[in-house]
């Protein structure tokens, strides 16, 4: 039988629309374009997207998708260098912008937990914000490298396919447990690793997010402006 007193238990965080309150990746595109390194008519076009979305005219899911694809056609043939330098400029800038409830928490349970993020922006971007949040470990989309040293547009570790797999992982070892420990995640994609915890958290949750967590009697919090709600089941 194994031992859970013995492992340390998991606070497993999403980070954009959970942690952070913007999109990094959405953050670092803009940066790229902003920069030339990147295309403005691909920030424009994604920015129509967005705004479709907050007029009600379109999905996250549709803005979210797009993100991911002009930014996988976009850094094709860049230089890691550029793009870990513009990363390291929005991180700066942006770091500071996080939700109270889940930055609170987290800072609760790094005392206590090994505190894991997982996000599906840009590794780079994940990296250099986790500088200033300081998780015990950190895990964002990698893109391939060519021979050449640049970017090839293709996707080598993507975390959001599935979450739970990296849970799964850390646990298969004898140092880490789900017993005691805590997922908080903002959409669907998030589902898979608060299946596994004791205590999972949907955070402003999308609609699909939302049903599971009713149907799971998962706890479900709301935060508008300095406000925390959470919702009875």
């Amino acid at each position: 039988m194994v031992n859970h007193n013995k492992k340390q238990p998991l606070a497993i965080f999403d980070i954009d629309g959970t942690l952070f309150r913007k999109n990094l990746q959405f953050e670092l595109l803009e940066g790229l374009s902003y920069e030339g390194i990147f295309s403005r008519k691909s920030r424009n076009k994604l920015v129509q997207y967005y705004r479709a979305w907050l007029e009600n005219k379109s999905t996250y899911d549709g803005y979210r998708r797009l993100l991911v694809r002009l930014y996988r056609k976009e850094i094709k043939g860049c230089d890691p260098a550029q793009v870990k330098k513009v990363a390291k400029r929005v991180a700066e800038f942006h770091h500071g912008r996080l939700f109270i409830y889940t930055s609170n928490l987290f800072k609760k349970l790094k005392k206590t937990h090994f505190t894991v993020a997982i996000s599906g922006s840009p590794v780079e971007i994940v990296s250099e914000f986790n500088g200033y949040l300081k998780f015990d470990r950190a895990y964002g989309t990698v893109f391939e490298i060519d021979k050449n040293g640049l970017y090839t547009g293709k996707e080598e570790f993507a975390p959001v396919m599935d979450k739970s797999q990296i849970i799964k992982e850390l646990v298969s070892g004898e140092n880490y447990s789900t017993h005691h420990s805590y997922g908080v995640g903002d959409t669907d994609s998030d589902a898979s690793f608060l299946s596994l915890v004791d205590h999972p958290i949907a955070f402003n949750p999308d609609l699909p997010l939302k049903k599971r967590a009713e149907k799971d009697e998962w706890k479900i919090i709301v935060e508008r402006k300095d406000v925390i709600y959470e919702i009875d089941k």
